[in-house]
């Protein structure tokens, strides 16, 4: 009936603006119908920029008065009407975990569950009522990646499963299924991605004709179909039922849950050491000791972050749905995903609740802490976009009411990921929040991690990609790029994830020296961590990254003819990209001549001080603490034996102090040289040891004072020999190797390694004369053929030798021994090391994943993902794959078990009959326990 009144009222005022007689007003009819004529008539609004004031398209208005949602009950209607707490705080606490919705409550049943007894759950009015409470409750099983996978299906079994086997109460879980829909080739080749990696974790799904989705949901339009996927075991739970039962197991087991007893203010104490820890969390009745605090505010996090002085870079914003009144025959039919129109359609008893992801969502800009149980007004300018998608799918919702509607804040994100792990800012303050409308259906298994984060120092899953330590610190308290990468991310939540997708908004927040020189050359730039770094170079000319333009929302005027805008849609394919021989060209000039890489986003670190060398012994798994002029490529550990970072470690001399390449500094020098991309993860990951271990050592941060140019292939050192005052030949210059040498008189640090697999040096730069020494590099090389090469030609280059890229081939849930990396470990040697243990365990007990290099006699792209069968059954899966132009193959790496539960020997892999299932298809595929290119590398070694 809302929806009734708000239509009839949009419709009158937009009929009116067209012209038609008032008379004519009276008899309208209101249903669905109406929103075409609606979006047709009515006058778009005029909206100024975003960080203008005032800003109509955000909301600064408190909560509107309450509203139903369409579940049997909350946890409101259970009050008591008491306003004191449930509870008194206690004295003290091992963990405080602050927030009662689906995160806080997952988390704390977690924590309890592995023995943590002295958990007190916090939450400011009653449980779920800040967002949780008005989810829509869904839960997918399929996305792509292989730890979502792992983490969804978590949660499904304690909410269908777990709790109600330990409480005897029902968590309100149904399970109707899931059918995604795909109106174009493009969107049914992603979906059949996801069935493949599916079969990997035994989850069941279908792709159907549109014939056979007709007969499934007969009241599906399905004219516009290309396809749709079926997943049988998808469903939805209820927030109430979820998180009661949550908080009642929880409570079972030891854990202390409060209610009305808001956070008034967070405790952090300076240790001798000089490292921020939490010391105790304030409310307004007591105050509770505890060395550890768990953000899981949703919406508040970042307001509660900056008690403890934590940056929490998350955003509110607006999220609705509808709920339709009863319509005949949708009953037991499969929630409905229709990724191209925008829009969900939820099972609901016998209706349905209709919500989606817009371009132009509303901003929540002054979060309100008295918001509880409330929602606001719903802004039919804003959601009728998703009204004709829902109708075009489900021609009856045309003829149907609507009962009420659901607009509450939600919390968003950068990358629409989550933020979790332990803030780089204090010790002992954790993130579990920003979960972009997904905390229900992502809460068991995050919380179950988060748990073993806190108790254990990491999870135990690769949980990378929602650790906060993925954004570099510049960006955490950047409000502009917080704000557009948010909305971008939003907008663009039910887009086709393809292989090379590049943000739009956002960009330009770091760039390096040689920026400008190589963007006049045609650079198509990529974003990692604020930096822009090369991607592929067009022929076509310059195609600079503009400002953001919010896709035209919020009457931004949409950039025309954006050149960037127009290379990367071309890349937006599962098939090879049209650009595929520009890349080749690349690659194969790296390998018959040579090829500059500008690597200046490359995170570089000094590890300096009297403990260095005790630091640097423990931090890596190789023998680091050779002479200087010594470069060792190492992995870092976990306790777990698990790689938490590859990097290179030269040891150096003391030298001057106002020199970034040289630093003076007393006691014993290292210089780390780590992917730009990971950065932020290593320091912090180096800094929590360093703090652990109370060792008399500093990390120094020289990042942007440096730049780095790797010059690579056969006729490296014949151009390099005219620029540098060294001899370069094997004797005088060995592989892994370094030195301070001139270069276009200037002073550079030069390395001799290669992450491509030739002949090669690297060349850090002082900032102030990046340009001058490219300049003069290309200079010398351009007789020789040179070219300039980006991240794209590095990715099959490497691939192609077999080297590996951390988070892709190497990740925190692989070992050095399944990665193919024990030349890494220092086993030889009675230094002890971080992991060292559990490496030796493993060694000891037998390897049981190893990781693969396969290649297929078919030119067919792949990208990861993609399933690994072994004689018929399913192995593994792809981790990352790419097309190796040397050898004119495709080239894949992934992870194998036997079925059987065996170790995975040589012999094992050598024996089997394999297959990579790509999009449903089968390719026979060879597996090669050596490199299939240059096996014997000779090529680093300068023999050709």
């Amino acid at each position: 009936r809302g929806w009734r009144t708000a239509v009839r009222k949009r419709r009158r005022r937009a009929l009116e603006e067209a012209g038609t007689p008032a008379h004519n007003l009276g008899s309208l009819q209101v249903d669905m119908s109406y929103v075409s004529c609606a979006l047709r008539v009515a006058a778009p609004r005029r909206l100024p920029a975003p960080w203008r004031s005032p800003r109509p398209y955000s909301s600064t208005r408190g909560p509107t008065a309450e509203k139903s949602v369409p579940y049997q009950k909350t946890l409101k209607e259970e009050s008591n009407g008491s306003t004191g707490p449930s509870r008194p705080p206690p004295a003290s606490a091992e963990v405080v975990v602050i927030g009662g919705g689906s995160l806080g409550c997952q988390t704390t049943y977690h924590l309890a569950k592995l023995g943590v007894t002295n958990v007190v759950l916090l939450e400011r009015d009653r449980l779920t009522a800040g967002t949780t409470w008005h989810t829509a409750g869904l839960l997918w099983q399929l996305r792509p990646s292989d730890v979502e996978v792992e983490l969804l299906a978590h949660t499904r079994d304690v909410v269908s499963r777990d709790l109600p086997a330990e409480t005897g109460l029902h968590t309100g879980w149904v399970q109707n299924g899931g059918l995604f829909i795909a109106s174009n080739k493009q969107r049914l080749d992603e979906y059949k991605r996801l069935m493949s990696l599916g079969k990997v974790y035994g989850v069941e799904s279908h792709v159907l004709t549109p014939a056979q989705t007709k007969e499934l949901y007969p009241l599906m339009n399905v004219d516009d179909l290309y396809g749709t996927l079926y997943v049988p075991k998808d469903g939805t739970m209820d927030p109430a039922g979820t998180c009661s039962t949550l908080a009642r197991a929880a409570a079972a087991r030891g854990a202390t849950i409060i209610e009305n007893c808001p956070v008034t203010g967070i405790q952090v104490r300076t240790d001798d050491f000089g490292v921020k820890r939490v010391h105790a969390v304030e409310t307004a009745h007591g105050t509770i000791q505890t060395p550890c605090v768990v953000n899981c505010a949703g919406v508040w996090a970042r307001a509660l972050g900056r008690l403890a002085g934590v940056h929490v870079p998350l955003v509110a914003m607006h999220h609705a749905y509808v709920v339709t009144e009863r319509i005949e025959g949708i009953q037991n039919m499969p929630n409905v995903r229709d990724h191209d129109a925008s829009v969900y359609l939820r099972l609901q008893g016998d209706a349905l609740s209709v919500g989606g992801y817009e371009s132009n969502p509303i901003f929540w800009e002054e979060v309100s802490e008295k918001f509880a149980f409330s929602l606001f007004d719903l802004d039919w300018d804003v959601f009728m976009q998703h009204i004709q998608g829902a109708i075009n799918r489900v021609p009856v919702l045309e003829r149907t009411g609507i009962k009420s509607t659901v607009c509450g804040p939600e919390s968003f994100t950068a990358d629409h990921k989550p933020l979790m792990g332990e803030a780089p800012e204090v010790r002992g303050f954790f993130l579990g929040c920003g979960f972009n409308s997904a905390g229900m259906m992502l809460g068991g298994g995050c919380g179950k991690e988060l748990a073993h984060w806190i108790i254990h120092g990491r999870p135990e899953k690769d949980m990378y990609g929602y650790d906060i330590r993925r954004f570099h610190h510049s960006l955490t308290d950047n409000n502009r790029w917080i704000r557009e990468r948010s909305h971008e991310s939003y907008a663009k939540n039910y887009s086709v994830v393809f292989p090379h997708d590049e943000p739009l908004a956002g960009r330009n927040m770091r760039k390096d020296p040689l920026h400008e020189e190589l963007l006049q050359q045609g650079c198509v730039f990529q974003e990692r961590h604020g930096w822009e770094r090369p991607g592929w170079f067009s022929p076509g000319g310059a195609a600079p990254v503009l400002d953001y333009d919010y896709y035209g929302a919020y009457s931004w005027e949409q950039h025309k003819d954006y050149t960037y805008n127009k290379l990367l849609a071309d890349e937006y394919t599962f098939d090879f990209p049209p650009h595929h021989n520009i890349i080749k060209k690349e690659c194969l000039t790296c390998r018959n001549a040579l090829a500059l890489f500008d690597m200046s986003y490359f995170g570089k670190f000094y590890l300096v001080g009297p403990e260095a060398t005790k630091a640097a012994n423990w931090l890596f798994s190789a023998d680091v603490s050779k002479a200087p002029g010594s470069t060792v490529y190492t992995c870092m550990l976990n306790k777990r034996g698990g790689v938490e970072s590859d990097l290179t470690v030269s040891r150096i001399s003391s030298g001057d102090p106002s020199s970034p390449l040289a630093p003076a500094f007393q006691g014993d020098g290292y210089y780390l040289a780590i992917g730009g991309a990971v950065a932020q993860h290593n320091w912090s990951h180096i800094t929590t040891v360093l703090q652990d271990m109370k060792l008399q050592c500093k990390l120094i941060d020289c990042s942007e004072e440096l730049g780095m140019m790797s010059l690579q292939g056969p006729l490296s050192r014949t151009v390099l020999q005219e620029l540098l005052d060294t001899d370069l030949s094997n004797e005088a210059f060995p592989f892994s190797t370094h030195r301070l040498v001139k270069a276009a008189g200037c002073t550079v640090r030069a390395m001799r390694l290669s992450f491509v697999g030739e002949l090669g040096w690297e060349l850090h730069v002082p900032r102030e004369h990046c340009v001058r020494v490219y300049q003069a590099v290309m200079e010398a090389g351009a007789r020789h053929g040179i070219t300039n090469a980006g991240y794209r030609a590095i990715d099959s280059l490497s691939i192609e030798k077999g080297y590996r890229h951390w988070h892709a081939d190497l990740r925190p849930d692989d070992t050095p021994l399944e990665a193919g990396l024990a030349f890494t470990c220092k086993l030889k040697s009675s230094i002890p090391f971080l992991g060292r243990e559990a490496v030796e365990a493993q060694k000891a007990a037998g390897i049981f994943r190893r990781l693969v290099c396969f290649t297929t006699d078919e030119k067919v792209p792949m990208f990861g993902l993609e399933a690994i069968w072994r004689d018929g059954e399913v192995v593994g899966h792809i981790r990352r794959a790419d097309f190796g132009f040397a050898i004119d193959k495709t080239i894949a790496y992934g992870y194998i078990r036997d079925p059987a539960g065996g170790p995975v020997s040589l012999d094992f892999v050598r024996s089997g009959s394999y297959e990579l299932e790509r999009m449903g298809v089968r390719y026979p595929a060879q597996a090669h326990t050596k490199s299939p290119f240059d096996p014997d590398n000779k090529r680093v070694k300068g023999i050709y």
